[in-house]
């Protein structure tokens, strides 16, 4: 089983056992040392993962960070501070900060066993940013960022190669969350440099609001034509093929011809917050999946005739579709990922209606 695999089926653990960590202690256990293992650490071996390090150089007595992982000199590398899953991560007066000045470690990771943020020191050397350069969430992995947190497995790790991305990956971020945030309001300083270039006039408070609306109605406008855009460019590419295929097809009427279907990563990940949601219930194994060209299919056994549900997310709009008790389609709107968990009782039910039909034999 390669990494990403191996993440993703711990992503699908997280996700089932978390509600039944109710300490601090058992989300450790659950959720963070699985992770570390994932990364290659023997988690037994006190000579390469220290629980509750201690540091006594220039932290307040008592402290402990909960894990450091160690090189083979014996200096800690990555420092770990752990949370339940339930709390929120907030750097404010952590021992983290004090830890990173204190050691050599380069890398720092405050987690919930859900999300993880990776910190360094980009901004002054031996002095812990405030902000991460790297977050993972588990409820919600993307590819990209799978990859990213593979240069940590103790395989790949290397200082120099982690840092030199650093710098890309944080500020990157940071950019595209300011982006978002002018997107849904636009700051005065947008709009005003936005006016002047189109309006001559005095940008009075009157002034100011017509022009607010107006940026962020451009900005919306623009995305979608290039949205547009977008989706004539690639019609156009798919129709090219299709006619190469027809004459193609003309030539050789032997052949078997077909549009071709491409899986998704998006749909992937669909099908595993859904095997996720099912294990409680039955072997992931039993959890199958099919593509076609409008849906990307879910089905139990991999059988066509037990359909737990249907992805649509080749459209504008992304839904997921159930069955009724007539096998018609009901229709579930959702705007990201996660929200395919708020239709986890009528997946849950599908399985017990096609258990119920077919009962296990003894």
């Amino acid at each position: 089983m390669d990494f990403k695999d191996q993440i993703r089926q711990l992503s699908e653990r997280v996700i089932k056992l978390k509600e039944s960590t109710q300490t601090e202690e058992a989300a450790k256990t659950a959720l963070v040392l699985p992770m570390l293992q994932c990364l290659g650490y023997d988690v037994f071996n006190p000579l390469e993962v220290v629980p509750e390090f201690v540091s006594d150089i220039g932290t307040k007595k008592g402290e402990k960070v909960d894990y450091a992982i160690m090189r083979e000199n014996g200096e800690p590398c990555i420092l770990i501070e752990c949370k339940h899953w339930a709390q929120s991560l907030t750097l404010h007066d952590n021992q983290l900060l004090r830890y990173f000045h204190v050691t050599k470690a380069r890398f720092s990771v405050l987690t919930n066993g859900i999300v993880y943020r990776f910190y360094t020191d980009l901004i002054e050397p031996n002095k812990m940013d405030q902000h991460p350069f790297l977050e993972i969430n588990m409820a919600d992995l993307k590819d990209n960022l799978i990859e990213e947190l593979k240069k940590f497995h103790k395989s790949y790790f290397d200082v120099d190669t982690i840092v030199s991305t650093a710098s890309e990956l944080k500020y990157t971020g940071e950019l595209k969350a300011l982006i978002q945030t002018e997107l849904n309001a636009p700051s005065d300083t947008l709009v005003r440099y936005f006016a002047k270039q189109v309006y001559p006039g005095q940008l009075n408070a009157k002034m100011m609001e017509y022009f607010t609306v107006l940026v962020k109605k451009s900005f919306q406008l623009t995305f979608s034509d290039q949205i547009t855009d977008r989706l004539k460019t690639a019609l156009i590419q798919e129709q090219e093929p299709v006619i190469l295929t027809e004459m193609v097809g003309a030539l050789l009427p032997d052949e078997k011809k077909g549009p071709v279907v491409v899986t998704t990563p998006e749909e992937l990940e669909a099908f595993y917050i859904v095997r996720a949601v099912l294990r409680q219930k039955i072997a992931p194994e039993r959890i199958a999946h099919r593509d076609a060209q409008s849906y990307f299919a879910i089905l139990l056994d991999d059988n066509n005739r037990k359909p737990l549900c249907r992805i649509y997310f080749n459209g504008l709009k992304k839904y997921v579709t159930t069955f009724d008790e007539m096998k018609k389609e009901v229709r579930h709107d959702i705007q990201t990922l996660n929200d395919i968990f708020d239709i986890s009782d009528q997946l849950l039910k599908m399985v017990d209606a096609y258990e119920k039909q077919e009962p296990a034999l003894s």
